[in-house]
């Protein structure tokens, strides 16, 4: 698997104006969607609204607030079943993933996609990097994610400082190799999720980027309170999938580092003056120490070559001692 396979073609065509896709997962949301909607900016050329079974307005609200939206049914149940119609459903050469409640804020879209311009493959928000911050994490949930986060950076190399926030961007061609649950797969008996059908897709899709040799940049994003609603989110059920798939994913890593695949991580290094200083490294650059390994190749051989050399002198030394 090569790190970007996109980069000669849809990065290139289009570096200048690249077309943009919103995918927004959402859920008797219908008093939320005027506010996202509003801050929509301008570059984004496609809207997909992904529902998961609303009973209220949602689906006409969006149609009245922007008729040319791409209303797209999920297949199965979960936050990751609904990304992953979404995604099926982009025509943009770029992929934003926002949340329909308003903690996401659209207005950051430009941010995301001047990284991506930049170089990188794969873009992700955070709260905790310079410019980022949430007005609605509380602290027993900002203690999970520092603890994820620990157990991620520590595993696979990388520097992510917010692992369980969905504010995404990264060019179409990246979804190939996110390799999601097929969207045509049943619903398990009983109601249940397939494993990464729900909110554990975050994670899933984070690491994956870093692990599978992208170019991963972060960006200060700041998370705002949900508007209307309560969340679907529970704290200890969700945090236990996440770390699970962690786990999961570290295995599937380790796995194809078994069979000989590529794997490891490439860092996004440039940041314009657009991105106003928010890019950071979240990853190692696997790329550059493959570089370094190979200048440094012939040094180590003549290195223990010297050393060989050198230990008859040594034995010979302590015999006439």
């Amino acid at each position: 698997m090569q790190p970007s396979p996109h980069a000669s073609t849809t990065q290139r065509d289009a570096r200048t104006s690249p077309t943009v896709s919103v995918v927004i997962p959402a859920l008797n949301e219908e008093r939320n969607l005027p506010h996202v909607f509003a801050k929509l900016p301008a570059m984004v050329t496609e809207v997909i609204l992904v529902d998961g079974g609303s009973v209220d307005r949602t689906v006409a609200v969006a149609r009245e607030l922007r008729p040319d939206v791409v209303v797209v049914q999920q297949t199965r149940k979960g936050k990751g079943n609904a990304l992953a119609c979404g995604f099926e459903a982009c025509t943009g050469d770029i992929i934003v993933m926002i949340d329909a409640d308003g903690s996401t804020d659209p207005a950051e879209i430009p941010l995301f996609v001047q990284q991506l311009l930049d170089g990188a493959d794969f873009v992700k928000g955070s709260r905790f990097s310079s410019g980022g911050d949430s007005h609605d994490i509380t602290p027993l949930r900002k203690l999970g994610n520092d603890g994820l986060n620990l157990v991620v950076n520590v595993l696979f190399g990388t520097r992510f400082t917010d692992l369980c926030y969905g504010y995404n961007a990264f060019w179409r061609s990246v979804v190939p190799m996110l390799d999601l649950p097929a969207t045509a797969l049943p619903q398990p008996a009983g109601g249940g999720k397939l494993w990464g059908d729900g909110f554990e897709i975050e994670t899933l899709i984070n690491i994956r980027a870093a692990a599978d040799g992208l170019k991963v940049g972060e960006v200060g994003s700041i998370e705002h309170e949900r508007i209307h609603g309560e969340s679907n989110l529970n704290t200890f059920r969700d945090g236990f999938r996440v770390l699970r798939t962690i786990f999961s994913e570290y295995g599937r890593m380790r796995a194809r580092r078994n069979l000989g695949r590529p794997e490891g991580v490439t860092s996004h290094r440039r940041v314009s003056a657009e991105s106003r200083g928010y890019g950071r490294l979240v990853n190692r650059p696997a790329a550059r120490l493959a570089t370094v390994a190979a200048e440094q190749a012939p040094m180590n051989r003549a290195r223990r070559q010297s050393a060989t050399d050198r230990k008859p002198v040594r034995v010979a030394v302590a015999a006439r001692d």
